[in-house]
């Protein structure tokens, strides 16, 4: 065989087997995409537990934002209550605090407002109309949610806040950013409103994270707030800065928040203390203390040390120096 051909021979050689092994991969990636497709096409596939009454109605707008829990019980599982003849009313514009141990029945109670989930036993009425004979877009589209997980897409900071509202201006989104005490991260970041979150958040800190949430509820100006404020992984000038954000961002409106700070079961106009499920107590802050019981107690455990905190805090910055 002569020089020539033998290179002829490996050129050749190496053409055939190229496109062959493409082949195969090709048709490996076929097979994968299939069984992709087939995940997705099951997870779109499936009926919602929740569904729309084919005789629903649309909530009006804007709502009152009047809600009521009448003899409510819910269950995740056959035979257990998360909760149970839970009972309460919160008027327009209050703001009603919900507290208890961890597993009482908070989060669950939340969940059952915008219906998430559907009760098992009484009703959640939302202007005196049974949840579940709304319209869910009417529902829900008046409602605003603050979680602890704050989620947020791999997109700019712009079309992060217009999910809220599509059509709010730039302006618009500026102004619900000071609001929200998020305007001076927005003015640090490198290209402004366009800058790339990343993932779920994952370039910007927890407080950031969860200011920029307040500033999209702020942005979509709903009727109802539901909060969970849980702020204890965060430090004190963070969460100073959140409870600021949020004063704007309930008044008005009828709020329902999970409280961890003792700022907001005081400011509430009505306490819900919930215990295994059940409504243990409720009133204002000072009628909760005056009966002594798990309120106090929870008060005593809970919320007091933030008082001490803050009190030692102020000391330890002393007083302000005389000119």
């Amino acid at each position: 065989m002569s020089l020539g051909t033998l290179v002829a021979f490996a050129t050749l050689l190496v053409r055939l087997y190229q496109p062959m092994s493409q082949l195969a991969n090709f048709h490996v990636e076929i097979m994968g995409a299939l069984a992709l497709f087939e995940r997705i096409f099951e997870y779109l596939d499936i009926k919602p537990d929740v569904a729309e009454s084919p005789h629903a109605v649309a909530l009006a707008t804007p709502a009152r934002g009047h809600i009521a829990f009448n003899n409510l019980g819910f269950q995740y599982l056959p035979e257990r209550w998360a909760l149970r003849g839970v009972s309460f009313t919160a008027e327009p514009g209050q703001l009603v605090a919900l507290v208890g141990p961890t597993g009482a029945g908070k989060t669950t109670a939340t969940y059952l407002i915008p219906r998430l989930y559907d009760v098992s036993e009484g009703s959640v009425t939302v202007d005196n109309v049974d949840v579940r004979d709304l319209q869910l877009h009417s529902l829900r589209s008046q409602m605003g949610i603050v979680t602890q997980e704050t989620y947020l897409f791999n997109s700019s900071v712009r079309d992060n806040l217009r999910y809220a509202q599509d059509k709010a201006t730039d302006r618009e989104i500026l102004e619900a950013c000071r609001i929200a005490r998020f305007d001076d991260v927005v003015e640090r970041m490198p290209e402004g409103l366009d800058t790339v979150v990343g993932e779920r958040g994952y370039r910007l800190s927890g407080g950031e994270k969860q200011r920029l949430a307040i500033a999209r509820v702020l942005l979509k100006d709903p009727r109802i707030l539901v909060l969970d404020e849980a702020t204890s992984a965060l430090d004190s000038q963070t969460e100073l800065q959140i409870q600021e954000a949020m004063e704007p961002l309930m008044e008005g409106r009828t709020t329902v928040a999970i409280a961890h700070r003792l700022s907001t079961v005081l400011a509430a106009d009505q306490i819900l203390v919930l215990d295994n499920g059940r409504l243990a107590e409720t009133g204002t802050h000072a009628e909760l203390i005056e009966r002594d019981g798990l309120y106090a107690t929870l008060y005593e455990i809970q919320f007091k040390p933030q008082l001490t905190a803050a009190s030692m805090s102020s000391v330890a910055e002393g007083p302000p120096a005389s000119s």
